[in-house]
């Protein structure tokens, strides 16, 4: 009887902490699986995508591992894992190689040495490389190759994008992740995970940004000709909105997120004029009347800088205009009604709201923008395990490819 294949990942965030379990279909088509376990915790210890408390982070997680082993009857021992982070810098690099195959074409050693070749670049000794993803190849004078295999030549070149992270950042999730007792047999960057889950294959080629605005941070990765071209994370999120409504109202900040939930709106002119209510400010019997249209006017103003920074960005990548399909935006931070429209005003591009979509099983809660990289790094895990049943890779590998390493890279370009 052939064992079950099962995957399971951890979204580490600012305001939650997610485990879900995957088991791939009988048909082994990459991708296809059921969500067979569902464990969802408040996060502890966590500010801003980066562990600040290890015992608190630890407790989170394991709380979350827990319901998710109760709700699959399956005892989690490895996950890949989610990384997020101000601390997260990318890079594009080259690598060339002489092939070596002669008259049998490129392989896939020619391939590795071309990719090993590209993140020969100087690393500071508290980074490491998390990603190292081919852009595409060139062989001898044919450029924008996706897919060398096979080809004949004589000097084979690679464009990669290459991510690097903190290595305390990086160390202390793995640490936390060790001591609630489970092994990260993957890291992940969350942009690249949020991706999985919500582009298109069209956006991809087209030329879309991927913004996944969690609590913390907002997640950017760039796609451009199918890959991955640019990820920057961003040191803004909704907690900022909830801050906001907090300072400027000068209410308790779980007031002011209650309102934002509830009240909340980044379009004043939608709001009528005189819509007051009353909610609890500070003090034992002190009560606050607050205008619909001032919360409004708050939140837009916090939409229009997350936006704006995000515009700067992406004209700081360079790629800017090869943009057609416009922004895909992701993340529990992208519920705030009204949100699309002031995103459209600042950057000029089209707008697309995503949500996980076309799941199975214990979904009910997933369909959300808030569960895009949990859904993410399961479907990226499935990738790996459809290819490679019995394979693990160690999260600090240099050569991290993307979704299934090299023959899941490798599968995705191939027709069928």
């Amino acid at each position: 009887m052939t064992e079950p294949r099962i995957v399971t990942a951890i979204d580490v965030g600012s305001s939650k902490i997610v485990t879900l379990v995957g088991e791939a279909s009988t048909s082994g088509a990459a991708g296809d699986f059921n969500v067979i376990g569902v464990g969802i915790v408040p996060s502890r210890g966590v500010k801003r995508g980066q562990i600040i408390n290890v015992n608190d982070a630890t407790a989170a997680i394991r709380e979350s591992v827990d319901g998710a082993e109760r709700s699959s009857v399956t005892k989690i021992t490895h996950a890949i894992v989610g990384i997020s982070g101000n601390h997260i810098a990318s890079q594009n690099s080259q690598g060339a190689v002489a092939i070596g195959r002669g008259d049998q074409g490129v392989g896939v050693e020619d391939i590795n040495h071309s990719l090993e070749a590209a993140q020969a670049i100087s690393v500071p000794n508290n980074r490491e490389i998390i990603h190292v993803i081919p852009r595409h190849f060139r062989v001898d004078e044919q450029d924008g190759v996706r897919n060398p295999i096979g080809m004949l030549g004589f000097r084979l070149e690679v464009q990669a994008h290459i991510i690097t992270g903190a290595t305390t950042a990086i160390h202390n999730l793995l640490k936390c992740a060790s001591m609630a007792q489970v092994e990260a047999s993957e890291l992940v960057l969350a942009p690249l995970a949020s991706a999985e889950a919500v582009l298109t294959s069209t956006e991809r080629e087209m030329g879309a940004v991927l913004v996944d605005i969690g609590s913390g941070t907002t997640d950017i990765a760039i796609f451009i000709d199918g890959a991955v071209w640019h990820t920057i994370v961003l040191d803004v999120g909704g907690a900022h909105f909830t801050s906001d409504l907090a300072l400027c109202l000068r209410l308790p900040l779980e007031t002011a997120e209650q309102i934002k939930l509830s009240h909340g709106h980044a379009s004043p002119a939608d709001m009528p004029l005189d819509q007051p209510f009353i909610v609890a400010g500070f003090g034992d019997d002190q009560r606050v009347s607050v205008q619909r249209r001032d919360i409004a006017e708050i939140l837009q103003a916090r939409a229009e800088e997350l936006f704006g920074l995000i515009m700067q960005e992406v004209k700081r990548s360079g790629y800017d205009g090869l943009l057609p399909a416009g922004l895909v935006i992701t993340g529990g931070g992208s519920l705030l009604p009204g949100l699309r429209e002031v995103a459209r005003e600042v950057t000029g591009l089209p707008v697309r709201m995503a949500q996980p979509k076309d799941l199975q099983g214990l979904v009910d809660t997933l369909h959300s923008p808030a569960y895009a990289t949990g859904v993410g790094l399961l479907k990226w895990g499935m990738h790996d395990i459809v290819a490679r049943p019995s394979k693990r890779r160690r999260p600090t590998l240099n050569l991290n490819l993307g979704p299934g390493g090299f023959t899941g890279w490798l599968r995705n370009l191939l027709p069928g």
